[in-house]
């Protein structure tokens, strides 16, 4: 399973040009599900992104993660993250999961989110959905976990 993490002042989703989901600072997370991922998976993934120490402390480091800082969660799913592009001038989708699967696996992992103690949002599975956000430093990170890990 795959996270891409953005540190956000803001975010949004829209569907159909109305807004479905908006946090204020926090985490804007991309998530990509391929096909061997599982219920396992997503935990150690959702673990991970939340206690990922991408906030600043008082000294300016790295040290705090969202719900150190009170911070918001915005979990949108996205299966082109699971895209082939080891070779050609076109993504290949092999190793995504099925969209059944897919969507599975990422209403499991929102369930778990919030359960958490922190405002959640989130996108909707198979939508098209205009994403808008103000990237905080900007800071990016690429969050894969495997299964059976």
């Amino acid at each position: 399973m795959i996270a891409l993490l953005q540190r956000v002042r803001q975010a949004q989703v829209e569907i159909a040009d109305e807004c479905v989901a908006a946090i204020g600072a926090g985490l804007l997370v991309l998530i990509g599900v391929q096909h061997d991922d599982d219920e396992a998976t997503a935990d150690r993934l959702l673990e991970r992104l939340l206690g990922y120490r991408v906030f600043a402390d008082a000294k300016g480091r790295m040290n705090l993660n969202v719900k150190q800082t009170g911070g918001e969660l915005l979990l949108v799913p996205q299966f082109t993250l699971a895209a082939d592009t080891s070779s050609g001038m076109r993504p290949g989708f092999s190793t995504a999961a099925s969209p059944v699967v897919g969507e599975q696996l990422f209403s499991y992992m929102l369930a778990q989110a919030q359960l958490q103690p922190l405002p959640v949002a989130s996108g909707r599975f198979g939508e098209d959905m205009q994403v808008s956000l103000v990237n905080d430093g900007p800071v990016t990170f690429w969050l894969q976990v495997n299964p059976r890990q």
